[in-house]
Protein backbone atom coordinates (compact mmCIF):
# COMPACT_ATOMS: atom_id res chain seq x y z
CA UNK A 1 0.00 0.00 0.00
CA UNK A 2 1.02 3.38 -1.11
CA UNK A 3 0.44 6.98 0.44
CA UNK A 4 3.22 8.90 -0.69
CA UNK A 5 2.24 12.49 -1.72
CA UNK A 6 4.38 13.85 -4.07
CA UNK A 7 4.94 17.19 -5.60
CA UNK A 8 4.55 16.98 -9.36
CA UNK A 9 4.83 21.01 -9.93
CA UNK A 10 8.11 22.01 -10.22
CA UNK A 11 8.04 25.01 -8.20
CA UNK A 12 4.59 26.20 -7.27
CA UNK A 13 4.16 30.00 -5.74
CA UNK A 14 1.49 30.94 -3.12
CA UNK A 15 -0.86 33.15 -4.91
CA UNK A 16 -4.29 35.11 -3.86
CA UNK A 17 -7.30 33.28 -4.31
CA UNK A 18 -10.57 34.54 -3.84
CA UNK A 19 -13.45 33.05 -2.48
CA UNK A 20 -16.61 33.47 -5.05
CA UNK A 21 -19.12 31.36 -3.09
CA UNK A 22 -19.87 29.05 -0.11
CA UNK A 23 -22.16 26.24 -0.10
CA UNK A 24 -23.01 23.95 3.48
CA UNK A 25 -22.19 20.73 2.36
CA UNK A 26 -23.20 18.84 5.71
CA UNK A 27 -24.10 20.25 9.45
CA UNK A 28 -20.14 20.47 9.87
CA UNK A 29 -18.90 20.47 6.25
CA UNK A 30 -18.26 23.56 4.01
CA UNK A 31 -17.88 24.20 0.01
CA UNK A 32 -15.51 26.98 -0.36
CA UNK A 33 -15.10 27.99 -4.27
CA UNK A 34 -11.87 29.58 -5.38
CA UNK A 35 -11.07 31.72 -8.41
CA UNK A 36 -6.93 31.70 -8.14
CA UNK A 37 -4.89 35.21 -9.40
CA UNK A 38 -3.38 32.56 -12.03
CA UNK A 39 -5.48 29.24 -12.85
CA UNK A 40 -3.56 25.90 -12.72
CA UNK A 41 -4.48 22.83 -14.25
CA UNK A 42 -4.54 19.70 -11.51
CA UNK A 43 -5.27 16.43 -11.46
CA UNK A 44 -7.72 14.14 -9.93
CA UNK A 45 -6.85 13.61 -6.54
CA UNK A 46 -4.37 16.75 -5.55
CA UNK A 47 -4.65 19.10 -2.87
CA UNK A 48 -3.61 22.38 -2.27
CA UNK A 49 -1.97 24.18 1.12
CA UNK A 50 -3.97 26.70 1.94
CA UNK A 51 -1.77 29.81 3.97
CA UNK A 52 -3.34 32.23 6.80
CA UNK A 53 -1.57 35.34 8.21
CA UNK A 54 -2.70 37.18 11.43
CA UNK A 55 -1.75 40.45 12.07
CA UNK A 56 0.13 40.10 14.33
CA UNK A 57 2.43 38.34 12.12
CA UNK A 58 1.37 34.33 13.33
CA UNK A 59 0.74 32.26 10.37
CA UNK A 60 -1.13 29.11 9.81
CA UNK A 61 -1.05 26.28 6.91
CA UNK A 62 -3.04 23.92 6.11
CA UNK A 63 -3.81 21.28 3.10
CA UNK A 64 -7.08 20.72 1.41
CA UNK A 65 -7.86 18.58 -1.36
CA UNK A 66 -9.35 19.40 -4.52
CA UNK A 67 -12.93 18.45 -4.91
CA UNK A 68 -13.88 19.71 -8.25
CA UNK A 69 -12.66 17.83 -11.28
CA UNK A 70 -9.37 18.55 -13.26
CA UNK A 71 -12.08 18.86 -16.85
CA UNK A 72 -13.35 22.05 -14.98
CA UNK A 73 -10.72 23.92 -13.42
CA UNK A 74 -12.08 27.85 -13.68
CA UNK A 75 -12.55 26.86 -9.99
CA UNK A 76 -11.58 24.94 -7.02
CA UNK A 77 -13.70 23.69 -4.67
CA UNK A 78 -12.01 22.77 -0.89
CA UNK A 79 -15.05 21.40 1.36
CA UNK A 80 -13.34 21.58 4.99
CA UNK A 81 -14.97 20.30 7.84
CA UNK A 82 -15.05 21.93 11.10
CA UNK A 83 -13.04 20.78 13.80
CA UNK A 84 -13.69 21.72 17.44
CA UNK A 85 -10.06 21.99 18.37
CA UNK A 86 -9.18 23.18 14.72
CA UNK A 87 -7.13 26.38 14.54
CA UNK A 88 -7.51 27.28 10.96
CA UNK A 89 -11.20 25.23 9.52
CA UNK A 90 -13.49 27.44 12.32
CA UNK A 91 -12.12 30.73 10.42
CA UNK A 92 -13.35 29.34 7.36
CA UNK A 93 -16.23 28.80 8.77
CA UNK A 94 -17.20 31.41 10.85
CA UNK A 95 -15.08 34.44 9.30
CA UNK A 96 -14.12 33.86 5.82
CA UNK A 97 -17.10 35.77 3.56
CA UNK A 98 -17.66 35.64 -0.23
CA UNK A 99 -15.14 38.35 -1.33
CA UNK A 100 -12.05 38.03 0.78
CA UNK A 101 -8.77 36.44 -0.38
CA UNK A 102 -6.99 33.63 1.13
CA UNK A 103 -3.47 32.65 -0.36
CA UNK A 104 -2.66 29.42 -1.30
CA UNK A 105 -0.30 27.09 -3.93
CA UNK A 106 -0.08 24.06 -6.10
CA UNK A 107 -0.98 21.38 -7.44
CA UNK A 108 0.83 19.12 -4.93
CA UNK A 109 0.31 15.71 -4.92
CA UNK A 110 1.27 13.12 -7.20
CA UNK A 111 0.75 9.78 -6.53
CA UNK A 112 -2.94 9.38 -5.04
CA UNK A 113 -4.16 10.88 -8.28
CA UNK A 114 -6.12 9.33 -11.34
CA UNK A 115 -6.84 9.79 -14.86
CA UNK A 116 -8.96 8.16 -17.47
CA UNK A 117 -5.26 7.16 -19.17
CA UNK A 118 -4.78 4.95 -15.74
CA UNK A 119 -8.02 2.71 -16.67
CA UNK A 120 -10.35 0.88 -14.25
CA UNK A 121 -12.20 -0.75 -12.85
CA UNK A 122 -11.86 1.27 -9.71
CA UNK A 123 -12.67 0.87 -5.83
CA UNK A 124 -13.05 4.40 -4.49
CA UNK A 125 -12.96 3.95 -0.61
CA UNK A 126 -13.71 7.07 1.84
CA UNK A 127 -14.81 8.71 5.38
CA UNK A 128 -16.07 11.54 5.95
CA UNK A 129 -14.41 14.54 4.47
CA UNK A 130 -12.10 11.52 3.11
CA UNK A 131 -14.53 11.73 0.26
CA UNK A 132 -13.47 15.15 -1.33
CA UNK A 133 -10.11 13.99 -3.67
CA UNK A 134 -12.23 10.82 -4.27
CA UNK A 135 -15.44 12.67 -5.72
CA UNK A 136 -12.54 14.95 -7.85
CA UNK A 137 -11.93 11.63 -9.62
CA UNK A 138 -15.81 10.50 -9.80
CA UNK A 139 -16.60 14.09 -11.18
CA UNK A 140 -13.90 13.25 -13.74
CA UNK A 141 -15.09 9.45 -14.77
CA UNK A 142 -18.09 11.19 -15.59
CA UNK A 143 -17.13 13.83 -17.99
CA UNK A 144 -14.02 11.90 -19.51
CA UNK A 145 -14.92 8.37 -19.14
CA UNK A 146 -17.73 7.60 -17.73
CA UNK A 147 -17.92 3.93 -18.97
CA UNK A 148 -15.16 2.89 -16.62
CA UNK A 149 -16.71 1.02 -13.48
CA UNK A 150 -16.15 3.09 -10.17
CA UNK A 151 -17.43 2.11 -7.37
CA UNK A 152 -17.45 3.98 -4.13
CA UNK A 153 -18.15 2.76 -0.62
CA UNK A 154 -18.59 6.18 1.48
CA UNK A 155 -18.58 5.56 5.54
CA UNK A 156 -20.70 8.39 7.20
CA UNK A 157 -22.58 8.71 10.07
CA UNK A 158 -25.99 9.62 9.47
CA UNK A 159 -28.09 10.00 5.60
CA UNK A 160 -27.67 14.41 6.54
CA UNK A 161 -23.37 13.56 7.11
CA UNK A 162 -23.33 12.79 3.64
CA UNK A 163 -21.14 14.76 1.82
CA UNK A 164 -22.08 15.82 -1.71
CA UNK A 165 -25.43 12.95 -0.84
CA UNK A 166 -27.50 14.50 -3.70
CA UNK A 167 -25.00 14.85 -6.72
CA UNK A 168 -24.19 11.42 -6.04
CA UNK A 169 -27.49 9.60 -5.77
CA UNK A 170 -27.87 11.21 -9.03
CA UNK A 171 -24.56 10.23 -10.28
CA UNK A 172 -25.61 6.66 -9.32
CA UNK A 173 -29.36 6.60 -10.74
CA UNK A 174 -27.76 7.57 -14.02
CA UNK A 175 -25.99 3.79 -14.31
CA UNK A 176 -22.78 5.47 -15.98
CA UNK A 177 -20.25 2.96 -14.86
CA UNK A 178 -20.59 4.29 -11.08
CA UNK A 179 -21.81 2.96 -8.25
CA UNK A 180 -22.78 4.09 -4.59
CA UNK A 181 -22.84 2.65 -1.74
CA UNK A 182 -23.45 3.81 1.63
CA UNK A 183 -22.13 3.05 5.42
CA UNK A 184 -24.03 4.67 7.86
CA UNK A 185 -22.28 4.04 11.05
CA UNK A 186 -25.15 5.97 13.60
CA UNK A 187 -28.70 5.02 11.92
CA UNK A 188 -29.81 2.38 9.99
CA UNK A 189 -29.49 2.24 5.93
CA UNK A 190 -32.31 3.98 3.56
CA UNK A 191 -31.47 2.27 0.58
CA UNK A 192 -31.51 -1.16 -0.42
CA UNK A 193 -27.98 -2.54 -0.81
CA UNK A 194 -26.37 0.06 1.64
CA UNK A 195 -25.20 -0.83 5.07
CA UNK A 196 -25.72 0.47 8.27
CA UNK A 197 -22.30 -0.20 10.23
CA UNK A 198 -18.82 0.43 10.21
CA UNK A 199 -16.93 -0.49 7.13
CA UNK A 200 -15.38 -4.39 7.77
CA UNK A 201 -13.92 -7.02 5.55
CA UNK A 202 -17.34 -8.72 4.70
CA UNK A 203 -18.17 -5.30 3.67
CA UNK A 204 -15.64 -5.04 1.43
CA UNK A 205 -15.55 -8.27 0.13
CA UNK A 206 -19.73 -7.47 -0.58
CA UNK A 207 -19.30 -4.39 -2.60
CA UNK A 208 -15.85 -5.66 -5.01
CA UNK A 209 -18.60 -8.06 -6.15
CA UNK A 210 -20.06 -5.13 -7.58
CA UNK A 211 -17.61 -4.70 -10.09
CA UNK A 212 -17.20 -6.19 -13.30
CA UNK A 213 -14.15 -7.45 -12.32
CA UNK A 214 -11.30 -7.04 -9.73
CA UNK A 215 -10.06 -3.27 -9.88
CA UNK A 216 -7.07 -1.96 -11.01
CA UNK A 217 -6.35 0.48 -8.47
CA UNK A 218 -8.14 0.77 -4.81
CA UNK A 219 -7.97 4.57 -3.58
CA UNK A 220 -9.06 4.65 0.45
CA UNK A 221 -9.21 8.48 2.20
CA UNK A 222 -10.25 9.06 5.65
CA UNK A 223 -8.60 9.34 8.86
CA UNK A 224 -6.00 6.70 10.21
CA UNK A 225 -7.90 3.89 12.09
CA UNK A 226 -10.07 4.43 8.79
CA UNK A 227 -7.69 3.71 6.16
CA UNK A 228 -6.11 1.16 8.69
CA UNK A 229 -9.35 -0.75 8.49
CA UNK A 230 -10.32 -0.25 4.72
CA UNK A 231 -6.74 -1.26 3.76
CA UNK A 232 -6.98 -4.33 5.36
CA UNK A 233 -10.03 -5.37 3.90
CA UNK A 234 -9.26 -5.11 0.67
CA UNK A 235 -5.77 -6.72 1.33
CA UNK A 236 -7.81 -9.70 3.05
CA UNK A 237 -9.83 -10.06 -0.28
CA UNK A 238 -7.01 -10.25 -2.59
CA UNK A 239 -6.13 -6.91 -3.61
CA UNK A 240 -2.67 -6.69 -4.20
CA UNK A 241 -0.95 -3.87 -1.92
CA UNK A 242 0.68 -2.10 -4.62
CA UNK A 243 -3.04 -1.74 -6.66
CA UNK A 244 -4.14 0.27 -3.14
CA UNK A 245 -3.64 3.79 -2.66
CA UNK A 246 -4.08 5.47 0.68
CA UNK A 247 -4.37 8.93 1.30
CA UNK A 248 -4.79 9.58 5.44
CA UNK A 249 -5.68 12.92 7.65
CA UNK A 250 -5.79 14.13 11.16
CA UNK A 251 -3.95 12.97 13.75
Amino acid sequence: MTELLDDVSADPKWQSAAIVAIETGTPRIKSFFLAPQTPFTFRAGQHVDVRLIAENGYTAMRSYSIGSSPADNRLLELSIERLANGEVSPFFHDVVAVGDDVELRGPLGGHFTWSPQDGGPLLLIGGGSGLVPLMSMIRYQQSAAPTIPMVLLLSARTWDDVLFRDELLEIDRRLSGFKLVLALTREPPRRRGDFGRRIDNAMVTDVLQRLPAPPKLVFICGNNPFVNVAAEGAVACGIPAENIRTERYGA
